[in-house]
């Protein structure tokens, strides 16, 4: 297909767009990296090349890598990052037309405010694609006791972490250790209410929009605080919480943040003398997955004594984080059984620490199952809210 010479270049914008829609339903990220196809080559292979080099280590010395334990983007997702922090916008279509050159009050298209407006996305990627703020942005999620992949339920919640993260550090100038502790914070209540789960667009345009006419960096941090604070109250702690650890679900922000407080409170593994953290670090390799959970009641003895809906024996109070070669030894026995002749392995320090650090409750081993759920949902939502204060 030959394009006539005559055509102009937004009109070569609409010929791509229409091509790759042909049997293809694009979103508002396409649409935007076909404008950067004909208005800026650069950027989009640029973007394309930080992300295949997020997905690797770095074989060149000496050399910035993308490549980390967290997330190996998409160009359409860093270009979320881009959007929102140079633009203030979550909606990827109003942008589509500001790239444009769409003059919002007489609707009318100008190659001077297109140029205009591509030169605010080249700022904003050329910061977004920065290895030292990708990298310590990553850090932050470190700091609130996130070590990979495996603990992220919401890439939405990491991206525009990192949106948040570049504001303050580029626009507003603050200081990194504040912003650290300020990102990490943002991050693990973000993730842990799943913010950006249900209508993330709307939700973070709404976000964004508290910022646009702030100055200076006390306010951005204020601004930040005083969202957190309306989420995170006493009833979120104490009822919605708990009622939220009410699930079987393997991929759960709550579990997560539970394993990120205990990580926080440098936990021991139960019945072990290693750490969570030694558990969850990406660099150990094994064949065993880093977050694997097994049964504190074990199947087995709960279909013996008439429990058999998977629901019900899979609840997330019913795991803990523990050594494989550990539960092959416990199998299915009774806890009160098992427990006893574990205890013997360590000093009564530890094992109070090991109980705390767990939520499991005094006597847990001769509780009724479904008083210990209970029970136990209260002391990891505490074991989450203690977690989540040490950031503050």
């Amino acid at each position: 297909m030959e394009i006539a010479a005559s055509v102009d270049e937004e009109q070569v914008a609409d010929i791509f767009v229409r091509i790759k829609s042909e049997g293809v339903k694009l979103n508002q990220a396409d649409f935007i990296l076909t404008l950067l196809s004909v208005f800026w080559e650069d950027g989009r292979r640029e973007l394309e090349q930080f992300c295949r080099a997020s997905r690797a280590v770095s074989s060149a010395a000496n050399k910035a890598s993308p490549f980390n334990h967290f997330i190996q983007p998409d160009p359409d997702q860093l270009l979320r990052v881009a959007v929102a922090y140079g633009f203030g916008s979550g909606r990827l279509k109003s942008v589509y037309q500001v790239l444009r050159g769409k003059d919002p009050d007489s609707g009318k298209y100008s190659s001077e405010r297109r140029d205009a407006q591509f030169e605010i996305l080249k700022g904003a990627q050329d910061n977004a694609l920065n290895p030292t703020y990708w990298h310590q942005f990553l850090s932050a999620l470190v700091g609130a006791g996130f070590r990979s992949k495996e603990m992220i339920s919401s890439n939405n919640a990491l991206l525009f972490s990192y949106a948040f993260y570049l504001m303050g550090r580029v626009r507003y100038q603050v200081p990194e250790h504040v912003l650290q502790k300020t990102i990490g914070r943002w991050f693990f209540a973000s993730s842990l209410t799943g913010r950006y789960t249900s209508s993330p667009e709307t939700i973070l345009d709404a976000d964004l929009a508290r910022f646009r006419a702030v100055k200076d960096g006390e306010t951005f941090l204020s601004i930040l605080d005083g969202i957190l604070s309306s989420e995170l109250t006493n009833d979120f702690w104490e009822i919605s919480l708990p009622a939220n650890l009410d699930s079987s679900s393997a991929r759960n922000p709550e579990l997560f943040a539970y394993v990120a407080a205990q990580n926080k409170h440098g936990a021991p593994v139960l019945f072990s003398h290693k750490s969570v953290r030694d558990l969850i670090d990406p660099a150990i390799q094994s064949k065993k997955k880093a977050l694997e959970r097994h049964h504190l009641f074990h199947r087995a003895y709960l279909e013996r004594n008439g429990i058999t809906e998977r629901r019900a024996i899979n609840q997330m109070a019913n795991y803990a984080l523990l050594e494989w070669p550990d539960n092959l030894e416990i199998s299915d026995d009774d806890p009160k059984d098992y427990v006893p002749e574990v205890a013997k392995r360590f000093s009564q320090k530890d094992w109070n620490a090991m109980h705390e650090y767990h939520a499991l409750p005094e006597g847990w081993e001769n509780m009724n199952y479904d008083d210990f759920l209970d029970a136990r949902r209260k002391l990891m939502a505490s074991i989450i809210r203690r977690g989540y204060e040490k950031l503050l």
